[in-house]
């Protein structure tokens, strides 16, 4: 197995990595990776693939990321390695070989048109069974288990089309039934797999101390990633702000429900493009946090944008906002609820979606007004224990998403993508407004 040295592109075959002690024949770098020796073949993998994946999450070494985020991202690229409409020729493969060989023997044998059928419809049920296991699979990425499902729709076509073509062509009226009411059915399930994408939850196929550990080890190789983040600091002595900017206040200000994202969002500039604030629910950053607290408060004209998990105390984040003092209790500010909501992943259907029993127990315990300002369908998605991360979009996705809720915020009125929330339902004044879709 070839793989190519990510420093002077000189492509070593696997004899020439293992005299060379691991090291490009031609420069002498190291090689991270060998994936002869991995066990689990799922997890192997080239040093350029593992370059790609640092370029590709960064867009080009230019955005900042966390260490979720590359898991997230690693893991997805990793389960997309085997395209899944492989599987379509595959069938056809077969449909034309082994098909025509299972209906002579049949003929040869039986000397029966059902028996025919009956193999038709055998082969067939194996291959929709087969699609339909992996369109419902934890395992699969959601985009996989998608095309799966698809992959339905289309055998349910082939089936209707070949099926009735050779019952008609032989006359063979029971054939046309079986034909019809298979290919109908794999339709149908089709249809049916991708309406219920939100509801499957979805494995990692790595865990998060594989992916630590691959990053320390290129690292170690390859140098310090620059736009790689640490874990965010809390710092408990306060920064010295000019007291002549502190008399200044913002006209916005984005409160995350997790520090990590919070962090994120600062390290990629989104503070000063959009003139807004940036603090976690949790207190961060430490250091201003206080300070630029009461900077907000003192704007009468205050938007706060709430960004969070689509997850129990992510939806519980705007009710927070709206009644802790130590937030905006008894404040007019007018709240935008960004996302993640449970809604969105409804909308959506492409997303990673996790289960845990500790968020169903969580949701069951939300407030009274937090509940009623979901709907039902929202309220069985979290009750079952489900939830996804915001880390779970790459940087790219998720700063695109914040500046076009940013951007579309300046009369949310008007704007169909934002919803008016009754202000009666658990938020206690001023208004809220909630993005329909998300990315």
């Amino acid at each position: 197995m070839g793989m190519k040295c990510v420093q002077c592109q000189t492509d070593n075959i696997l004899s020439d990595r293992t005299r060379n002690s691991g090291r490009c024949k031609r420069c002498n770098h190291p090689f991270v990776f060998e994936p002869t020796t991995v066990t689990d073949k799922k997890l192997a993998f080239t040093d350029p693939f593992f370059k790609k994946a640092i370029e590709n999450i960064s867009s080009q070494n230019m955005l900042f990321f966390t260490h979720k985020q590359f898991l997230y991202f690693i893991d997805q690229k990793l389960k997309s390695r085997v395209p899944e409409n492989s599987w379509l020729f595959l069938y056809f493969f077969f449909s034309v070989f082994a098909g025509t060989f299972g209906i002579s023997f049949a003929l040869a044998i039986f000397s029966s048109q059902f028996a025919v059928i009956i193999t038709f419809a055998l082969y067939n049920l194996s291959w929709i069974w087969l699609f339909f296991h992996y369109s419902k699979s934890p395992e699969k990425g959601s985009r996989s288990r998608r095309t799966n499902a698809k992959n339905l729709q289309i055998l349910g076509v082939i089936i209707l089309v070949a099926g009735i073509a050779l019952s008609l062509s032989a006359d063979y009226f029971p054939g046309y039934i079986a034909a019809s009411a298979l290919g109908l059915f794999s339709y149908w399930l089709g249809i049916s797999q991708k309406r219920r994408q939100h509801e499957i939850s979805e494995l990692f196929l790595v865990n998060k101390s594989q992916s630590d550990h691959w990053l320390q080890c290129w690292q170690r190789v390859n140098g310090t990633l620059e736009k790689l983040l640490p874990a965010p600091r809390q710092e408990s002595l306060p920064a010295s702000i000019d007291p002549e900017v502190s008399t200044y206040s913002f006209d916005r200000a984005i409160i995350c429900d997790s520090d990590e994202i919070a962090q994120f969002l600062i390290a990629n500039n989104v503070h000063f493009e959009n003139n807004c604030a940036i603090l976690s629910i949790n207190g961060y950053p430490q250091s201003i946090f206080n300070t630029v607290i009461e900077m907000l408060r003192r704007n009468a004209d205050l938007k706060v944008y709430a960004l969070h998990n689509a997850s129990p105390g992510g939806v519980g984040l705007v009710n927070q906002l709206r009644t802790n003092p130590e937030w905006f209790a008894n404040q007019a500010v007018t709240i935008f609820d960004l996302g993640i909501s449970p809604r969105q992943i409804l909308a959506t259907r492409d997303m990673f979606v996790q289960q845990s029993q500790v968020m169903a127990q969580r949701s069951r315990q939300l407030p009274d007004t937090v509940r009623q300002g979901l709907t039902a369908e929202e309220l069985a998605w979290l009750d079952a224990g489900n939830f996804v991360e915001l880390e779970s979009f790459t940087p790219q996705r998720l700063l695109r998403v914040v500046n076009y809720g940013l951007a579309q915020s300046g009369a949310p009125q008007t704007n169909d993508g934002l919803i008016l929330v009754d202000n009666a339902v658990g938020y206690g004044g001023g208004y809220v407004f909630v993005s329909d879709s998300f990315g």
